[in-house]
């Protein structure tokens, strides 16, 4: 019976392994720098509620900008670190807001190990940054890359922002999970959630979902279900390219963006928004 019952554990063991090795690919070599935008960048050290120390780029607006108070908090997709959402970052600076990336535990520079709890409360530790950096909330925008969707999106049903937007997002670990791997049991044996959908219901603030018919990992069903599960006021735009490819579709990427933020600003002024 012991026997056994080691075994069982032993599999379990491996069955949750395999799930994080299936979630996160984090790299620790930054491969490039802020810098390289050739615009001011802070270097950044966020503490997170659990006591790890985050590194994060902060990219200020331009101080004669119209948007300076507004700010794009980037939660970046499961691979790699900030150094390789440069050109996302370049994108919503166009529109004259402020940039905050940050890595995840595990990631970059950060401390500790990552986890769909752990990486929430990463994601809270930037917002308060940009808190106590004088961001209003209403001007906050939280912005969700893939599995950074899940992330901006549960952000968004624990403190209040302007607005959400969604790249190339998945509904859920075990939606997208089951479609990669159709021979596993996915769906009864997944532990990891990072329910996108789930949490668009439970938000009232405008969702902006940006998604490339193209995207041969996330398919487009996925931004489709994302949408209608959003209650609020929405916007579905269309990128170019594959799931990695389309981060790099800049012009649509700040367009969307754009107009995006002038809804946001027509609410706040009581003016009329682009429907």
């Amino acid at each position: 019976m012991l026997r056994w019952l080691l075994l069982l554990v032993l599999l379990w063991g491996m069955l949750r392994w395999f799930e994080h090795r299936q979630i996160y690919f984090p790299t620790r070599t930054l491969e490039a720098s802020g810098r390289e935008l050739g615009r001011p960048v802070e270097e950044l050290e966020l503490r997170t509620p659990d006591g790890l120390r985050l590194h994060g780029w902060y990219f200020p607006a331009d101080p004669h900008s119209p948007r300076a108070s507004w700010a794009m908090l980037v939660c970046h997709g499961n691979g790699g670190n900030i150094s390789h959402r440069l050109d996302l970052a370049g994108a919503l600076l166009q529109t004259g807001a402020a940039v905050l990336l940050f890595d995840y535990r595990g990631y970059g520079r950060s401390e500790g190990r990552p986890s769909e709890t752990g990486t929430y409360r990463d994601a809270r530790a930037a917002y308060e940054w940009l808190r106590g950096r004088g961001h209003p909330p209403g001007h906050i925008v939280a912005v969700g890359e893939s599995l950074g969707g899940a992330i901006a999106a549960h952000l968004a049903t624990e403190v209040p922002v302007g607005g959400l937007i969604l790249l190339g997002a998945f509904t859920s670990i075990p939606d997208i999970g089951s479609e990669l791997y159709p021979w596993l049991p996915v769906r009864w044996l997944a532990r990891t959630r990072y329910d996108t959908r789930a949490h668009l219901r439970q938000i009232q603030v405008p969702v902006l979902i940006l998604h490339s018919r193209e995207d041969s990992l996330v398919r487009y069903h996925h931004a489709e279900a994302n949408f209608a599960a959003a209650p609020g006021r929405k916007w579905l735009r269309e990128l170019r390219g594959d799931h990695n490819e389309s981060l790099t579709d800049t012009e649509r990427i700040t367009a969307a963006v754009e107009e995006f933020l002038r809804n946001l600003e027509a609410d706040l002024q009581g003016t009329s928004p682009t429907p």
